[in-house]
């Protein structure tokens, strides 16, 4: 059974090794993470125009508001302020910044009422990170930029966490979604055709526990967990801010959560650079995991 803590003040090699145990924790908004989603009202607001953002896609063609956010998206996540004050928000709740490396913030929408659902606003059926080449001691962090409601939120189904479920990814090879599937969202307006992992047998999803953060407020798990985005029936586009981290003592020592059905190719390490001078990931190290995700799929 999963564990949801509040504002824990457990230390950060406890509250990773329990997050690899399935655990989630949950934590109120502070100063940076504040800032963080600050700055990305302000990039959003501009993009937006005089336009709620929230409420923008009842009016804009569908393929308007995919191509605005193909522009935005882009730059949140190469924005060099971003690269600042993400490691601030992980320092605040006692990280070391030496020892964490992170993946670049993501910009996420899921509208409502199923106006776009694909391509660049995809609502993510049921799935692990880790069927997507994620490494398995992966961190997963998630913040809403404007208040949320349990109808526009994320659901866990915590009820898989140790248990297989028949899935693709088999097939999902990262270097082939990084150099041709990532690159074409934007052309994926009304329909998705982008090979993702899914699960492939029938699956109890009714059985979910969903979080309501604040704006600024922020989930923590593991990239092992089976989460979902909830179909968006509440009037409003949610905004929210993604990414990913990694201590490399859990990389170089393969401290990792359970892998009990992913079988891809690849791994996402390259992506992650060092909190204190964005230095990559050692390669010495991603070449380990994509042996040992070969010895696996065996």
């Amino acid at each position: 059974m999963t564990t949801l803590f509040s504002n824990s003040a457990v230390d950060d090699d406890r509250r990773r090794e329990l997050i690899f145990q399935g655990e989630i924790f949950v934590y109120s908004a502070n100063a940076a993470s504040a800032e963080l989603i600050g700055f990305a009202r302000e990039m959003i607001e501009d993009a937006f125009g005089g336009m709620d953002p929230e409420l923008a896609q009842f009016e804009m063609p569908v393929e308007d508001f995919a191509a605005l956010l193909a522009d935005l998206k882009p730059r949140f996540i190469h924005h060099p302020q971003c690269k600042k004050l993400l490691p601030e928000v992980l320092q605040e709740i006692g990280i070391s910044l030496e020892q964490t490396y992170f993946d670049v913030p993501r910009l996420r929408t899921s509208t409502s009422d199923s106006y776009l659902t694909s391509g660049i606003s995809y609502a993510y059926h049921a799935h692990r990170d880790c069927w997507y080449s994620a490494p398995f001691n992966q961190v997963n962090w998630w913040m809403p930029i404007y208040p949320v409601t349990y109808d526009n939120v994320m659901a866990f189904h915590t009820q898989y966490f140790d248990k297989p479920v028949a899935n693709g990814s088999a097939r999902y090879d990262y270097a082939n979604w990084q150099a041709v599937e990532r690159p074409a969202a934007a052309q994926h307006i009304y329909s998705d055709t982008r090979e993702q992992p899914k699960p492939e047998e029938s699956i109890d999803l009714d059985t979910q526990l969903r979080v309501v953060p604040e704006p600024g407020g922020f989930m923590i798990f593991s990239g092992a967990h089976l989460h979902s985005t909830v179909p968006n029936t509440s009037g409003r586009t949610r905004f929210s801010i993604d990414f990913r981290t990694v201590n490399i003592d859990d990389v170089r020592a393969h401290r990792v959560a359970p892998n009990v059905d992913a079988l891809c190719r690849g791994t996402t390490l390259r992506d992650f650079r060092r909190c204190t001078d964005l230095e990559p990931m050692p390669d010495e190290l991603a070449k380990q995991y994509e042996i040992a995700k070969l010895a696996h799929a065996s």
